[in-house]
């Protein structure tokens, strides 16, 4: 008899449709049983705040979080497990084998950045079909974003030089997977993640780690073995025993046209100007140094001065580098009544209230500035909340100042149902890295200081 398949690889478990909580399932079965299941519904996701002395955050998920829209569906086991919980009836465990969405999300696009109250993405549905999705969504986009924001920072202070996400060993499988992708957004080079390189077509980067070496009677037998496997072209890890004597070591097997040197230990600013220095005395003028150990944007940046070419970063990256999630909430701000009409709902909770009605968001410019040179001249975050028919027929000139311009941040993602493909490519993905980069020349320059402050734009909130 085969053993069977772990848990968390069991597709059963593992469909979009489990990735949630209890709750979501108790509510539909209760709003089934009132006839409130059917009401016209507005939810939203936003953060109420910035990590701790953040000025931004980037959003990263919306691809993975249309993948899950688009599998949401609890199959015959599911329904079950569910049914002999008790924790739905017959009609609902029925109702859930034929579930689809066939509501619309808008959102913010992948690489945007957003602030404390940014709408980052909106859904209009069923409160059935709706509330199904809240942890799914909320899993994705907390964590994802948490990664990509920490991606931004560290990318920022590299400047020019490429950064490669090295932490899966240091997060569970899944996750080091989302993690891999949201770096990308956030300005990433790469991935050592293999099941992520597949999963998303990322180039896959990695060679030998210190095992290799210690595997060998020799350093000199290690670095003849992968130069022999891989060509000179190939990166030599130079720190296990010292790492002068391995640079004159390595370029003695690979010769000038040695690829690249990795240092994973010490004082990593002194080491690599000493094997730069040794490098270019040996001829080998074109080979590359990367660095790695524990880095984060605070050592990244003191290295500026040194001679790195790239970056390898795990820990600090795949925890959100201190922050690893951003607290978003998924919230009602808008239902159907028994009248048919729509009405604002908001919460009045002690630091938890909400604003009723659905969002529009804009971002405010100054109109001297040039957007598209990506100058600093984004000067406001504008959060319009009223009905539908308000926020279409709305004049911005009353609201924004005579020399600022406006650009609408929401974009549609699922319009009754029918999921915009793009949004979950490949080429959407490397987009969005563009798209985060543009939108960091537009902040402020001190949005970029790795200090503590204030968001680097105000949001204002406008109820209409």
């Amino acid at each position: 008899m085969a053993d069977p398949v772990p848990a968390y690889l069991d597709p059963s478990v593992s469909t979009p449709a489990f990735f949630t909580d209890v709750y979501e399932y108790t509510m539909l079965e209760a709003a089934r049983r009132d006839g409130t299941a059917d009401r016209r519904c507005v939810f939203e996701v936003y953060a109420r705040h910035l990590p701790a002395g953040r000025r931004y955050g980037i959003v990263a998920g919306l691809g993975r979080v249309l993948d899950a829209v688009k599998h949401f569906r609890a199959n015959e086991e599911q329904s079950r497990f569910l049914l002999d919980r008790g924790i739905v009836g017959r009609s609902t465990a029925q109702w859930l084998e034929h579930y689809r969405f066939h509501g619309s999300i808008r959102a913010y696009r992948e690489g945007e950045v957003y602030f404390p109250n940014s709408p980052v993405l909106q859904v209009e549905s069923t409160f059935a079909e709706g509330t199904l999705l809240e942890t799914i969504i909320l899993s994705i986009l907390n964590y994802d974003s948490a990664v990509a924001s920490a991606a931004s920072r560290i990318t920022s202070a590299a400047g020019d030089r490429p950064c490669v996400d090295m932490g899966a060993r240091r997060m569970n499988e899944w996750a080091s997977m989302a993690a891999a992708r949201a770096a990308i957004v956030g300005g990433f080079a790469g991935t050592s993640n293999l099941a992520a390189a597949m999963k998303y077509d990322l180039p896959a980067i990695g060679t030998a780690a210190h095992a290799f070496t210690l595997l060998h009677d020799s350093e000199e037998d290690a670095f003849r073995s992968q130069v022999e496997a891989y060509g000179p072209g190939t990166t030599l890890l130079t720190d296990t025993y010292n790492v002068k004597d391995a640079i004159r070591t390595a370029v003695e097997i690979a010769g000038s046209g040695l690829g690249c040197v990795r240092i994973d230990s010490g004082d990593l600013g002194q080491m690599a100007r000493m094997v730069r220095a040794e490098l270019d005395s040996l001829g080998a003028t074109r080979t590359k140094i990367t660095v790695t150990n524990d880095l984060d944007e605070y050592s990244i940046a003191a290295l500026q001065n040194a001679p790195v070419d790239s970056y390898g970063v795990g820990t600090r990256l795949v925890t959100g580098s201190g922050s690893p999630t951003c607290e978003m909430v998924y919230k009602l701000v808008e239902r159907e009544g028994c009248d048919g009409a729509m009405h604002p709902v908001a919460k009045k909770s002690f630091g938890k209230q909400t604003i009723g009605w659905r969002k529009n968001a804009y971002r405010v410019y100054d109109d001297h500035a040039d957007k598209e040179a990506g100058d600093g001249s984004a000067v406001l975050e504008l959060v319009l909340a009223g009905s539908r028919e308000k926020l279409d027929s709305v004049s911005l000139d009353g609201i924004v100042g005579p020399m600022e311009d406006a650009r609408g941040l929401l974009v549609t993602a699922v319009d009754h149902g029918d999921v915009n493909e793009e949004l979950c490519s490949h080429q959407t993905l490397l987009a969005a890295r563009g798209w985060h980069s543009h939108q960091l020349r537009e902040l402020p320059m001190a949005a970029l200081s790795l200090s503590a402050d204030d968001p680097a734009l105000p949001t204002q909130i406008v109820e209409l």
